[in-house]
């Protein structure tokens, strides 16, 4: 691996390129056992300067409210509640600018990095209504100055928020906040309502958008800031409490195994030999193996636990240890750098932890003064996971909280000869797909073995090796045709992708078609919905760009974990044709 080589196979490229790619496939999957992607050093700098303008930004933020004092006396002040508003909304504004998740090299952005924000600023691309059909005002693709205004918006008020003084006391909290001193300021509530309001209204246009500020967390959490002191605190502490709870309930299935065993063989720190005991033979068995097993079911324990020890403990040596084991567990996730790289969200639930239930340990359930409020959000929430868990198809997997589960919804996108062109012309994009990017950047033979890591990591997880098998369903001649994640197609059609496979699904695919007009046969889409919690089978449908819904079927998550990525010979069943 060099500053800005990757670590890729020493093998013969041209006669690799001659095997099925089955057995193209394969040669990057033993690899990606052990190098992971093979990501140059360079990269790794740039996510890591990225986290300290992150951190930076938001301690001059924080700084700037009037009478809170300088980042030199940082540790007289970080506690204050109007500190934990700003970095909430610093880090809305971080991500909805494009700056976080699905940002640069590990989610194939490499020219440019960024552009999302440039991207959701031009009129004409393409935006996703999530109910173009019942909301009236959002039918349509195409983006327009309405849209603009709101992302706008958005922006604006986000500033607003974050160069807004701390006008507001926290009566009547005065004890929950400090036992002796001044009262802590906050932020008036009425600060907040024009984000509050415009980014949902942005998201009724434009649901892409919505998903990338982080919604699910930062935005919900702002709500509370609309609550008295104390009540905020306790409702910020259970909102956390559901995302740790969510997060740890979607991992128990038997694909989370294999999304440990595939991140933590990415990570730059774990040593060679630790990544070997990740499979059960990293040359012939890449399955997980009992190590991965272990981690995983011992992070679902840690996720469990210890968020009930900090919920009920009230300060002290237990809630110490309790804050020690999920700062290493979140820290542990930051360091492996995963594809996706949700990397200042790890950064966010560390500081929450040591915030909310480390200095304000002491404010629990018999602090709440205003019930319906607090109960009542944190019941929408949790009816949010439960119903997202039991039909995935109607919920992103973001506000399901399914984030780690390894049963997202997913697809390929199968480009005939000529197809992936046309896409490059007439479709105006963030970026175009990685494989021309890195045209840029390096020689043939480096970005052919690069775009295989792709599909190489893709077929490491469960779905993926269900995917391998569709290829002959999809397309007959699918050996010939450039075929590319659909995560991918996200981030360069619509600016951003982090794993919601509903954003690279029927709305995408209607909205490139209608600006190419591609042929029957030309584009074709494998397309697989996430199961329903506790569920064995996923669902698939394969759509051609021009005609709709050629096949429908079913496969059985068992019949994923007994084979290997390179096989393609995954039974389906309920199979129709169209």
């Amino acid at each position: 691996m060099g500053l800005i080589s990757p670590t890729l196979p020493d093998f013969d490229v041209d006669a690799w390129r001659a095997r099925p790619r089955a057995e193209r496939t394969k040669a990057l999957q033993q690899h990606w056992a052990i190098y992971g992607f093979g990501t140059p050093y360079a990269i790794y700098i740039l996510y890591a300067v990225k986290i300290g303008l992150y951190i930076l930004g938001g301690l001059l933020f924080a700084a700037s409210t009037p009478g809170i004092g300088s980042l030199g006396n940082l540790n007289d002040w970080w506690f204050e509640p109007v500190v934990f508003q700003k970095v909430i909304i610093w880090t809305l504004l971080f991500e909805v600018l494009g700056f976080g998740c699905g940002f640069g090299p590990l989610t194939m952005r490499f020219l440019p990095p960024l552009g999302t924000f440039l991207y959701w600023l031009r009129p004409g691309t393409i935006r996703q209504p999530p109910w173009p059909d019942r909301v009236p005002g959002t039918y349509g693709s195409h983006r327009s100055f309405v849209d603009i205004v709101l992302y706008l918006g958005v922006i604006g008020s986000a500033i607003f928020i974050l160069l807004s003084p701390a006008d507001r006391y926290a009566v009547p909290h005065q004890a929950l906040f400090a036992l002796t001193g001044p009262v802590p300021p906050l932020i008036e509530p009425w600060r907040f309502l024009p984000l509050l309001i415009v980014l949902p209204v942005l998201g009724l246009r434009d649901k892409t958008i919505f998903l990338a500020a982080r919604a699910e967390h930062y935005w919900v959490t702002a709500i509370v800031f609309l609550f008295p002191g104390g009540d905020m605190i306790l409702a910020a502490k259970l909102i956390m409490i559901a995302i740790w709870w969510g997060a740890a309930t979607s991992k128990l299935n038997k694909h989370f195994p294999y999304v440990v065993s595939t991140m933590m063989s990415n990570a730059p720190l774990v040593p060679k030999a630790i990544k070997r005991r990740l499979w059960r033979d990293a040359e012939t068995d890449i399955r997980p193996g009992r190590l991965a097993e272990a981690l995983a079911h011992g992070g679902t324990v840690v996720e469990f636990g210890v968020p009930l020890v900090l919920l009920l403990s009230r300060g002290g040596t237990i809630t110490t240890v309790a804050l020690v084991i999920i700062v290493l567990f979140h820290l542990q996730i930051l360091t492996a750098i995963p594809m996706g790289v949700p990397l200042e969200w790890n950064v966010v639930m560390m500081f929450g932890a040591v915030f909310l239930f480390g200095h304000y340990s002491h404010v629990g359930f018999g602090d709440v003064t205003q019930p319906v409020l607090v109960y009542g959000l944190l019941a929408l929430l949790v009816a949010t996971i439960i119903a997202g868990n039991n039909r995935p198809d109607l919920f992103s997997f973001l506000p399901s909280m399914r984030y780690y589960a390894g049963t997202w919804s997913t697809s390929a996108w199968l480009f005939g000869e000529g197809a992936e062109q046309k896409y490059a012309d007439k479709v105006t994009k963030a970026a175009q797909l990685p494989h021309r990017q890195l045209a840029k950047l390096y020689d043939e033979d480096t970005v052919d073995l690069m775009i295989g890591k792709l599909q190489a990591w893709r077929g490491l997880h469960t779905h993926g090796r269900a995917m391998a098998g569709l290829y002959p369903h999809a397309a007959e001649d699918h050996e010939a045709r450039f075929i590319m994640d659909g995560e991918m197609v996200a981030g360069s059609a619509i600016g951003w992708n982090f794993g919601d496979g509903h954003l690279h699904q029927e709305a995408l695919l209607a909205a490139v078609q209608e600006r190419c007009e591609f042929k029957p046969g030309e584009l074709r889409v494998i397309m697989m919905e996430s199961p329903p919690f506790f569920h064995q089978v996923q669902r698939y449908r394969i759509v051609d760009a021009a005609k709709g819904v050629i096949e429908t079927g079913e496969v059985e998550v068992a019949e994923m974990l007994t084979r290997q990525p390179w096989d393609g010979s995954v039974p389906f069943r309920d199979v129709k044709r169209h």
